[in-house]
This record gives C-alpha cells, structure tokens and sequence, in this order.
C-alpha cells in the first residue's frame, strides 16, 4: 500500500526524484531478537505456556504459487524467533490467520490450530502476532476474542495473546538501523533544489516558445 501510494502521487510530477523502497526486515537480527526479549519478559514474570503459537496473517495460496515471497519471510521469522528463544517446532508452531472467501490460503489456519491444540489436551497457549509490528483492533479481536474463544470452547484452559512490539525502544531502534543503512550509498546529487526549477522553468519556456511558433 505503501508503494502504490508513492509511485501514484509520483506518476504526478514532471522531475522524478531517486527514491529507495525498503522492502523488509523480517529476518533482521534486532528485529527477532526484540520480538523474543518481549515473549520472554512475559515468560519470567507470569510463566510459560505448553505452546506459542507465532500467527502471521495469511494471503490466497495461489499468490504465493505465482511467487510471492510473504509466506517464506513468515517461515524464516517463525524459525528465528524460534530458535531465539530455545524452542523447537513441537513447542513453537507457526500458523496463518484472517481466513477469507472460499479458496484455499496458505496453512496451517490459526483458529484450525488452535482448535486441535484444545482437542488434544494443550491447556495453556500463547498466540503472539510477529508479522504485525503494532497492534490494531481487527488483530486483537480476531486472536484475542474469536480464537480465544475456539480454544476455550474445545477445552482450553488458559489462552494469552501476547501484544505487539509498539513503540518499544529496541523495536524503534531497529528500525533506525534498517533506515541508516538505506540511507547509505546514494548517487551524489547532480543537481540542487535551484537548478532543477530553473530547468523545469526553461523547459516550459522553450515549450511555450514552440507553441507559439506552430501556432
């Protein structure tokens, strides 16, 4: 969203500047490692679950056959966070919410999950969102209400939706990290602010100047 509203406003001007799309940073080690540090504080203060669920939000299974990369990034941030925090894939599961339509998402499906954790005597989990780096309310009525509620209802006994990373200080910092490294290695400008009005302006004289003459 971010991208087509930039290239959109963009497709407005005259003089494109160079501009730099950062793409991702899930498998940034400041990023899992703030993830983890937050589920662990959680952990030393009120107890481990049986098992984490890390739920990412899910897209058509037939985008990621025609090659989006999301669901790969969401694998590759489950195993880092994973192994972050000393689990294995018994105990840290990695699942997809936000099913919708009738065709087929990519899986496992969050609430599906859970369900079968419940059925299987799991009484204690956490569900812990780290594709989502704020929390917003669809989120955490979808995970927190609606899957909460699979769970307690197919026998679970103690659900926690652990919250996302916000504005915590080593969340901002990486981020500041992730910009000041894009920041580096730019073409040295050709041009200052001045010049390129003073071109913009000449190349509209010299186009009014050949309307003119055509008329």
């Amino acid at each position: 969203s971010v991208f087509d509203g930039v290239t959109e406003e963009l497709q407005k001007w005259r003089w494109i500047p160079e501009f730099r799309m950062i793409s991702h940073f899930h498998d940034q080690p400041g990023y899992v490692d703030a993830l983890a540090k937050s589920i662990r504080e959680i952990w030393d203060r009120d107890g481990e679950p049986d098992k984490l669920v890390m739920s990412f939000h899910g897209i058509p299974q037939r985008y990621y056959e025609n090659g989006d990369p999301y669901p790969c990034m969401c694998q590759r941030t489950g195993r880092e966070l994973r192994e972050a925090l000393g689990l294995d894939s018994e105990r840290a599961i990695i699942a997809f919410q936000s099913l919708f339509g009738r065709e087929e998402w990519v899986k496992p499906y969050t609430e599906e999950t859970i369900e079968e954790l419940a059925q299987a005597g799991v009484e204690r989990v956490d569900v812990v969102c780290p594709g989502f780096t704020a929390d917003c309310l669809e989120t955490v009525d979808e995970i927190d209400r609606e899957v909460r509620e699979v769970f307690e209802e197919h026998g679970g006994k103690h659900f926690r939706y652990l919250l996302c990373l916000n504005s915590r200080d080593d969340f901002i910092e990486v981020l500041a990290d992730v910009c000041e490294k894009n920041l580096l290695g730019w073409v040295e400008r050709s041009y200052s602010e001045k010049e390129l009005a003073d071109n913009a302006q000449a190349c509209q004289a010299r186009y009014q100047k050949l309307k003119t003459a055509n008329a």
